[in-house]
């Protein structure tokens, strides 16, 4: 039986992200992928934004490991060239009603350790997006875009330069819990023995763990799905910064993010899904955009009729469902469930890629 030292288990985002941080500790790490390429999931299929923090819950990992995140994010695409914008963001308050929240916004960012946040009168919006509709906004200049696949490439060249290897195509299939490490069994190979086991399986992280023979069941959060649709605009983009409404209940409202090419996009919206693995998982359904149109209208009332075409979808690794509140991350280690070396992401959705090399140091320090 072939014994190693560490293994991930996913190379989305995160799990790169680990294995490199684990690899240039001196660590022998295998990263394991069941699909035939890096990234194919929810790291992918994104708004690909570098978020500044500013809407997750005092104190919470999703507030910490973003403005960490984003600092370390913004340094490590300068130093190792991974094409992105700090092109900041608006957010928009299209009735009197929402100054307040504005400020509530502000407030919320600040305790985060977001204290760039300046709000805009109308004319200063406009100034800076003539095309929009609003009475105020927040300017986010911290906020950005970044191309995710060069970013995952990234983190698997520096990974693989201090010896980690990945392994395409390698379904984890079960694990079984030994004195001093882990029996893993993937499809079409010999047993694999480590001392450290990273789950970092995306949208599948519950069902990886709930695979561990000897794992207590009562830990593992459940697995709900929650796709989102994009439309992309059929014209050239009225804006250079994202532009968010303020939020509402359950999520943060139709937005416009652009791409490094500026092209802009509308969504995601949520749409609940009951499973995954099939072949039209991230079909995009055109009649989903026509309830778009009234909604990006507050903010952007220029937005001709059918211009928005169906782009690309992504599915959120969610563990609460509808109406439920937004769960925080969970980076679950040896003090939670008392087994030495096992560490598992739960629930990283966004800002997850944001977020990444911050929680990879989380995950150094669970198994050091």
């Amino acid at each position: 039986m072939e014994k190693l030292d560490a293994v991930v288990i996913g190379a989305g985002v995160v799990g790169l992200a680990v294995a490199r941080a684990l690899a240039m500790a001196g660590r022998e790490v295998v990263i394991l992928e069941a699909e035939d390429a890096i990234g194919t999931h929810t790291s992918s299929r994104n708004s690909e934004v570098i978020h500044a923090g500013i809407y997750y819950p005092q104190g919470s990992l999703k507030a910490k490991a973003c403005v960490e995140g984003r600092q370390l994010l913004y340094e490590y695409c300068a130093k190792h060239d991974v094409p992105h914008r700090r092109c900041g963001k608006l957010i928009v308050g299209t009735d009197p009603v929402h100054v307040k929240e504005l400020q509530s916004l502000k407030n919320r960012a600040e305790a985060n350790g977001v204290r760039d946040l300046v709000p805009l009168t109308r004319e200063q919006a406009l100034a800076l997006e003539p095309e929009l509709a609003c009475v105020a906004a927040l300017h986010s200049p911290s906020t950005g875009i970044i191309d995710s696949h060069a970013l995952m490439l990234a983190y698997l060249g520096d990974a693989e330069r201090h010896g980690a290897m990945l392994a395409l195509r390698s379904l984890f299939e079960r694990t079984r819990i030994l004195p001093h490490g882990f029996e893993l069994h993937v499809r079409g190979a010999d047993p694999i023995q480590c001392s450290i086991l990273v789950n970092s399986a995306g949208l599948r992280a519950p069902s990886v763990a709930r695979a561990m023979e000897g794992f207590d069941g009562k830990l593992v959060p459940r697995e709900l799905y929650a796709k989102g649709n994009y439309y992309s605009l059929a014209r050239r983009s009225p804006f250079s910064r994202l532009v968010y409404p303020v939020p509402e209940p359950g999520g943060l409202g139709v937005h416009v993010t652009i791409d490094l090419a500026g092209q802009a996009r509308f969504g995601p919206d949520v749409e609940w899904v009951e499973r995954i693995g099939q072949e039209n998982d991230y079909a995009v359904d055109p009649r989903r955009a026509e309830r778009f149109y009234a909604a990006i209208r507050r903010y952007w009332p220029g937005l001709p009729d059918g211009a928005l075409l169906p782009g690309y979808s992504g599915i959120r690794p969610k563990t609460a469902g509808p109406g439920e509140p937004a769960p925080d991350f969970q980076v679950q280690g040896p003090a939670a469930h008392g087994i030495p070396g096992l560490v598992h992401l739960f629930g990283i959705e966004s800002p997850g890629l944001t977020s990444s090399l911050a929680l990879a140091d989380i995950v150094l320090r669970e198994v050091s």
